[in-house]
């Protein structure tokens, strides 16, 4: 079995994959765990149906989804970090929003009929469809991302964990809050390309979630959830190429077996030790 994963690996859609997995699960995973700090996890799961009309609508302008993804998500992304803290108290605009997008997205490619036929790879993902174009465009994005987020990411942790008095201290919050906003919106569109719109929400929440809830200090916290979420997508990739299953579905299903795992011990066998 292992030596049939390694012969996988000499594939270049299987080696385009992992490559595409890896900047989409390592910038998922440090913007998750921000996400879950700020409790903005219902705009994250927005922000994907929001791509999802952007994606749609990119043939009528003649972009590409990937192009129309991120310019929607982005826009919308600004626009909700300009509401600051009211963004994870406004779920039911948001799911109006959400709603209407996708109404929105199925509109577009009711005029874009040729289109039609990504709508499947825009929902739920194409790993192994990753194009070199693709890659290149991930892995700027992904490195832009990165390096912009280091350069607030003190007073975004500060700003996420008291924010009262992080305001006291003069902390401009409505522009970390727009900041953070946007890499998220880039986040997200990267990492459709893995999981699919649908399914963002896993892939962006899932290891930061995870690793919360094991580590104590911010920084294995941190290295936790990139760590869970690499090896959660190589791991999908590769169970993908031996089964034929969906990726998709591998991701996801393996994220929520260690979910699960660790809910379980924390639950249930962490208590009965005290």
């Amino acid at each position: 079995m292992i030596s049939q994963f390694f012969t996988y690996l000499h594939y270049d859609f299987v080696q385009d994959a992992l490559l595409a997995g890896t900047l989409s699960a390592v910038l998922g995973a440090v913007v998750g765990y921000f996400v879950v700090l700020r409790n903005v996890g219902f705009a994250a799961h927005a922000l994907g149906h929001i791509g999802f009309a952007g994606a749609a609508g990119a043939g009528l302008l003649g972009l590409t989804p990937f192009e129309g993804m991120l310019l929607l998500t982005i826009g919308s992304g600004v626009f909700m970090g300009a509401t600051g803290d009211k963004v994870h108290r406004s779920d039911l605009a948001i799911g109006m929003v959400l709603a209407t997008a996708l109404g929105l997205g199925r509109l577009f490619l009711n005029f874009h009929s040729d289109f039609a036929g990504q709508a499947i790879a825009i929902l739920f993902g194409d790993i192994f469809g990753v194009s070199h174009t693709q890659l290149i465009q991930m892995l700027v994005l992904a490195v832009v991302s990165l390096l912009a987020l280091s350069l607030f990411s003190r007073r975004l942790l500060f700003a996420s964990t008291q924010p009262r008095l992080a305001e006291a201290r003069g902390l401009r919050l409505s522009t970390l809050s727009v900041s953070f906003m946007v890499i998220l919106a880039i986040a997200v569109s990267i990492a459709s390309q893995v999981v699919g719109i649908l399914l963002v929400f896993a892939l962006v929440i899932a290891p930061a979630g995870i690793a919360l809830r094991v580590c104590r200090t911010f920084w294995s916290g941190m290295i936790c959830s990139i760590t869970l979420g690499v090896v959660g997508v190589w791991l999908g990739i590769l169970l993908a190429c031996a089964t034929d299953w969906p990726p998709t579905f591998c991701i996801t299903a393996l994220f929520f077996i260690i979910y699960a795992a660790v809910e379980f011990h924390a639950r249930f066998v962490r208590r009965l030790d005290h």
